[in-house]
């Protein structure tokens, strides 16, 4: 029984960090788009800040979790 927490936990874990990897390219291409625009839009801006907070949230589960991203990497 241990074991199958075991893996369960890790395969919860690489999804986790494969979201935060996701949604933080998603958080950087937002941004630089809304860098390089003249006149921002509010939808642009609340793009930018929606994909912020999801990552933040992410980040703050991953370390609830105690994940490092070194321990997972392929």
């Amino acid at each position: 029984m241990g074991r199958k927490k075991r893996k369960q936990k890790r395969e919860v874990d690489e999804l986790l960090l494969e979201a935060i990897f996701s949604i933080e390219r998603e958080w950087k291409q937002i941004k630089s788009l809304i860098n390089q625009s003249i006149e921002p839009t509010f939808e642009g801006r609340s793009s930018e800040k929606i994909a912020q907070s999801k990552y933040l949230f992410l980040l703050r589960e991953a370390k609830h979790r105690k994940i490092s991203a070194v321990r997972y990497s392929k």
